[in-house]
């Protein structure tokens, strides 16, 4: 069993999760109100980064005080979500503009979706 915080210690850790847990919440009701896909990928992408590296920081001071040693496995926990949260919007947003391009071309009423125009399907050119 760990021991109590002291107030100094414990005072930051609660301002570091509520913040976490507030800008988690932001990026929640993001994804929530805004109209468009690319508007709502960029709210819990953002949240999620911010408000895992504001919890990760509480943890890594609420325990680093109550055992006494320095943990940064915490930092390994904010590394990956850096590195792998904004990938995955990149991927998204890519499958979602090749999804808008398609649509495009098939018009308003959806049908030849499915079908390329004539030249895409020929394939390219050879040169000249």
């Amino acid at each position: 069993m760990t021991p109590d915080l002291p107030a100094w210690a414990a005072i930051p850790v609660a301002l570091l999760v509520l913040a976490g847990a507030g800008l988690a919440c932001a990026g929640s009701l993001g994804l929530l109100r805004l109209p468009s896909f690319y508007e709502r990928a960029h709210a819990p992408t953002l949240g999620t980064s911010l408000g895992i590296a504001a919890i990760a920081t509480a943890s890594m001071v609420a325990f680093t005080v109550a055992t006494g040693k320095l943990h940064l496995a915490e930092l390994l926990v904010v590394a990956f979500t850096t590195v792998t949260t904004p990938v995955t919007l990149m991927l998204l947003a890519r499958a979602a503009l090749y999804r808008d391009r398609i649509e495009r071309r098939a018009g308003p009423s959806g049908a030849g979706a499915a079908t390329l125009p004539e030249k895409e399907a020929q394939g390219p050119r050879p040169p000249a």
